[in-house]
């Protein structure tokens, strides 16, 4: 069987030591942040799916309203010589 490494046993020793208080009212505090940061990150998933749909309904108009897929009329006529 291996044994311990160096650092394996600093962590054993560090754990086995006596272990600090934790201050009070941490946990209201993590709950608290951690509703802040759910809802930032919820306003600025909102915002981009609205930012998407406004660029997709835009693109669209555009599309309607231009017709790429349609074939540009020619410039240009061919030269009507032999009649």
């Amino acid at each position: 069987m291996k044994r311990p490494g160096r650092r394996e046993d600093h962590v054993r020793r560090m754990l086995d030591g006596p272990h600090p208080q934790v201050p009070a009212g941490l946990a209201e505090q993590a709950a608290e942040r951690g509703g802040r940061m759910l809802r930032r990150h919820r306003a600025v998933r909102a915002l981009v799916l609205t930012v998407l749909f406004l660029a997709v309904a835009a693109f669209m108009a555009w599309a309607v309203v231009t017709e790429p897929w349609q074939v540009p009329p020619a410039e240009t006529t061919p030269p009507l010589e032999g009649w």
